[in-house]
């Protein structure tokens, strides 16, 4: 302290904090979380206990402790603590926060961690007065921000600066925090209880963000020593949804959420997004499964939809909750309103079905790599006709091993895009097996047919010619055949 005012002062202020302020961790071991950034041997905690100078960057979401570390390092290193939001601090305040921290260091040889919140949001020119500050190192900085550093931060400061990432904190870590706030001195002191249901509702509805548990224990505790599911309903003026991310209900939710995109009803998929998200469900979880179902429950139908769930996913990851639930109900609109087709996984499917069948079979000697020494005398890549030296650009070659060659894997729908594509997929099998019309497919014969039945034997009265094939190669190679320019 500088003096016995302000030793007061900040008792004062303490006595009045919000719960979250008053259970900040004093030392690294009180720290919930970030093991990976705090555990004994990691740089992080070995620049603390050796009182080392540091600059630091702090990146991660709301609620996961950056605030709590910079003041963690200001109380183990001993130095003083300044606190800046770039909400309201401009260029003058970070000056004199500078200059107070060069006078201190002056007159007592005490160092200044000058902590600014929010760090992407001041400008370039705010960022750039920092510089001289950490360069001679007046202050030990520390920047927190929930916006990627690469894009936010401006690269001088950056690279003076050791790039710190938190992490969400589990449920586990949230149970801990909200346990040890019930019983500490600085917290609720053992005068308020907590049902169970109600704890486990408290940690969906904190969503990883540590502060946002304490804030709302806080909210409920007034008031009352008893805190169950409806007193905390009151509180945080959210009701309690029924999902149970270990159990049946999480389980039940997922297939009907899926289902319903895969039956088209739009409202109904949006339902249970929205359920999974009021009910705390992992938001890359969400992401993950509307990127499987974009490829197995429209494919090609629509090959945008993989795009636009890919999208999402990135979004959540670079934006996170709560503003990505936009992006993922973007994307669950898009999917669900897109044609369906499931034949990206039939075809996959059917080409692992032979595969286990032990329809393996040597690659073809023209196809084999050639590029090794000896590799010609063996015949490998004798006879390879490069596509792109035809002006059709397909070329009638085998491509596939004997025991599988000509075997119909991809059998398009005609829904949506797809149906372009399955007019030239047909071309392009009739330029490549011009003696098959009608082409074998896994779904038409037994495992024990496939293994007996030539797989590049016409079929018996097909009635396809040279001349169809050179007709084939004409029409693939226009530009107005489907997916010629796609």
């Amino acid at each position: 302290m500088d003096s016995l005012f302000d030793e007061a002062g900040e008792r004062a202020a303490a006595s009045a904090a919000p719960l979250a302020v008053r259970m900040r961790p004093r030392t690294l071991d009180e720290v919930i979380g970030q093991r990976h950034l705090t555990a004994p041997g990691t740089p992080f905690r070995k620049l603390i206990e050796n009182d080392a100078p540091m600059s630091l960057v702090l990146w991660g979401p709301p609620g996961t402790g950056k605030t709590t570390l910079a003041y963690v390092v200001s109380q183990v290193t001993k130095r003083r603590f300044t606190e800046l939001s770039a909400v309201t601090a401009g260029v003058k305040d970070v000056r004199a926060a500078v200059d107070a921290a060069r006078q201190q260091l002056g007159m007592s040889g005490r160092q200044t961690v000058l902590f600014i919140d929010e760090v992407h949001r001041f400008s370039k020119t705010q960022q750039d007065a920092l510089l001289p500050a950490v360069e001679n190192r007046w202050v030990s900085f520390i920047g927190a921000t929930t916006e990627n550093p690469s894009f936010s931060v401006v690269s001088p400061l950056l690279s003076r600066s050791l790039l710190l990432t938190l992490q969400p904190l589990d449920d586990d870590d949230i149970r801990t925090l909200v346990t040890r706030a019930l019983t500490d001195e600085r917290g609720l002191k053992n005068t308020v209880e907590i049902d169970d249901d109600a704890l486990e509702h408290l940690i969906r509805l904190a969503g990883g963000d540590g502060r946002r548990s304490l804030t709302y224990l806080e909210a409920a505790a007034l008031g009352t020593s008893h805190i169950d599911t409806a007193t905390l309903e009151r509180a945080v003026d959210r009701a309690a949804v029924r999902y149970d991310r270990d159990g049946d209900q999480h389980y039940d939710v997922i297939s009907a959420f899926i289902k319903s995109m895969r039956g088209s009803d739009v409202d109904a998929a949006l339902h249970y997004l929205a359920r999974m998200i009021a009910a705390g469900e992992d938001a890359r979880f969400i992401a993950r499964r509307l990127i499987v179902h974009a490829s197995e429950d429209v494919g090609m139908a629509d090959p945008t939809a993989l795009q636009t769930a890919v999208a999402a996913a990135q979004a959540v990851e670079f934006v996170g909750l709560p503003e990505a639930r936009i992006n993922l109900a973007q994307a669950v609109i898009h999917i669900t309103l897109a044609p369906k087709s499931n034949a990206v996984i039939r075809a996959i499917g059917a080409a692992e079905s032979d595969v286990r069948s032990g329809l393996i079979g040597a690659v073809p000697a023209h196809l084999r790599d050639a590029h090794y020494p000896g590799a010609k005398s063996l015949g490998h890549g004798k006879g390879y006709v490069y596509p792109h030296d035809l002006p059709e650009g397909i070329v009638a070659q085998q491509y596939a091993p004997d025991v599988v060659n000509g075997r119909a894997y991809y059998e398009p729908s005609t829904h949506g895009m797809e149906s372009r594509f399955s007019e030239r997929t047909r071309l392009i099998r009739q330029i490549l097996h011009p003696d098959q019309e009608a082409r074998e497919t896994p779904r038409e014969t037994s495992q024990e047919t496939q293994r007996e039945t030539p797989r590049d034997a016409p079929d018996e009265g097909a009635a396809a010619t040279p001349e169809a094939g050179q007709e084939a190669k004409a029409e693939a190679s226009q530009p107005g055949v489907a997916g010629q320019s796609q």
